[in-house]
């Protein structure tokens, strides 16, 4: 039977390339599911894109005879950027859908982490949506730097709440574990590999070790840990908390973004909400 994390109830859900869920004509129960997720899967290559040609451009810009090719993939980089605004839409109403979802959730503290991070993910949609229009000459009187601010702080708080709610998963577990090595205590072999394996249980060492062992364990809570904490470099940089340059958070980008194409490509490695 698979353990499921608290607040938290379990369901299949196909992969995005299954044939059954990508055409109307396939009679798909979910269809809408379907069409949402492939714009994911499409924004999230346009994102690996994106931070891909920013992390080139960093790493060449100082060679003098790249000046063409820099310009070329900072070029591309805006394009991919302004592209994936085309689907804040629809991830503002999937937001706000997932938020009222997550309300529903029976253990109080996932509840209140994914619904506080859901809204505040829409409220940077709409900010970012405000800054698009001014872009393009729609409203050309919207103060740019103080829509990117609170665009910027939305998302930050969002990354906070999704990075408490990891901790907490990963807290709950850690606390199962201490729990059945106390109900296995008695056992002979358990004591003889605690001799031999964990002496100092209590030490940091030994918090560090049951950790890689509950994340080895649990894939999906490693990738959204992994993911959460490689997004945190951009507004970490933006609000000026942490400064760093393009190069590492265009890795970090990239990184998280082929976390995004693995979970889309296999949900079962999707942390569940």
């Amino acid at each position: 039977m698979v353990e499921e994390s608290p607040g938290v109830s379990s369901g299949y859900t196909q992969p995005w390339f299954c044939p059954s869920r990508c055409k109307p004509h396939h009679r798909c129960r979910n269809h809408s599911r379907c069409r949402r997720t492939k714009n994911r899967a499409v924004s999230t290559f346009m994102r690996a894109i994106q931070y891909t040609c920013m992390l080139l451009s960093y790493l060449i810009e100082h060679k003098a005879d790249k000046e063409k090719l820099v310009m070329k993939l900072k070029q591309l980089e805006s394009s991919m950027s302004s592209g994936r605004k085309m689907f804040r839409l629809g991830n503002m109403v999937h937001a706000l859908v997932a938020a009222r979802r997550t309300t529903q959730l029976p253990d109080v503290v996932p509840r209140f982490c994914l619904t506080a991070s859901n809204l505040t993910r829409a409220l940077y949609f709409i900010c970012d949506a405000v800054l698009w229009l001014k872009s393009v000459g729609l409203q050309p009187d919207v103060d740019k730097p103080k829509w990117r601010n609170w665009a910027t702080k939305c998302y930050y708080f969002s990354l906070l709440m999704n990075l408490a709610r990891d901790w907490y998963e990963i807290s709950w577990r850690l606390e199962q574990a201490v729990q059945e090595k106390k109900t296995k205590r008695n056992s002979f072999w358990e004591t003889h590999n605690q001799e031999l394996n964990c002496e100092k249980c209590d030490d940091l060492h030994g918090f560090f070790l049951r950790l890689f062992q509950i994340l080895k364990r649990h894939p999906p809570l490693l990738l959204d840990l992994v993911k959460n904490l490689c997004d945190l470099s951009g507004p970490l940089d933006a609000l000026g908390i942490y400064k760093t340059n393009a190069g590492v958070i265009g890795f970090c980008g990239i990184l998280s973004s082929l976390v995004g194409i693995l979970t889309l490509a296999s949900p079962h490695l999707k942390l569940q909400q």
